[in-house]
């Protein structure tokens, strides 16, 4: 009779035991650890890389100076528009300096470059002088594409100018496109080469 009260007494510890640990509340503040055989997730997608401060390449404030690097290509900032109003201007003193450059191009030819050393050697025995430099083209193209290649073909002999030690205040550019040709009587090579140059006007303050 003991041994069966005893039995009772076991089994019913035995199920109180069980029953106890299977209502355990979940630990609090314990940090979770990874599991180990979860996928790997993949790198994010390409996408806008948004720099420090939260503003892309080329984003500027109201009002903000852009860089020279923004204003044109070559490095040097242009000169503001009106900067040399109203000074005397001459065609002719340049005029036998002409540079000519080839179909499509705006890269000055090794034959052409002694003429942008003369405009450079004008300028330094004149202080106080300034050179406009207009770009032209021949009559292919659209409007828009000549005027932009024309404003390439003035810019690149302004940075040939500087480089030979002109003060980039001293040279300002012009794009005239395909509308001032020196030849506009001919629809041919013979033609067309004598319109993809840059002339340079004198700029003399009154």
């Amino acid at each position: 009779m003991k041994m069966m009260k005893f039995a009772n007494l076991l089994v019913i510890a035995l199920v109180m035991t069980v029953a106890a640990s299977g209502c355990r509340k979940k630990p609090v503040g314990v940090t979770p650890l990874p599991n180990p055989y979860a996928k790997n997730v993949g790198n994010p997608g390409p996408g806008t890389t948004v720099p420090p401060g939260g503003r892309t390449p080329g984003e500027r404030m109201p009002g903000e100076t852009p860089i020279p690097s923004e204003i044109s290509p070559t490095g040097h900032p242009s000169n503001e528009p009106g900067l040399h109003q109203g000074w005397n201007e001459d065609a002719e003193v340049l005029r036998a300096d002409t540079v000519h450059f080839d179909f499509d191009s705006s890269v000055i030819k090794a034959s052409e470059k002694p003429k942008v050393s003369a405009v450079a050697d004008y300028l330094k025995a004149n202080p106080g002088k300034a050179v406009r430099i207009e770009g032209n083209c021949d009559e292919r193209g659209t409007e828009e594409y000549n005027r932009a290649l024309g404003e390439r073909r003035a810019l690149a002999v302004r940075e040939e100018l500087i480089s030979l030690g002109i003060g980039p205040t001293e040279v300002d550019t012009k794009s005239w496109g395909k509308d001032n040709p020196a030849n506009d009587q001919g629809h041919d090579e013979a033609a067309w080469k004598q319109n993809r140059r840059d002339d340079f006007i004198t700029l003399t303050k009154p």
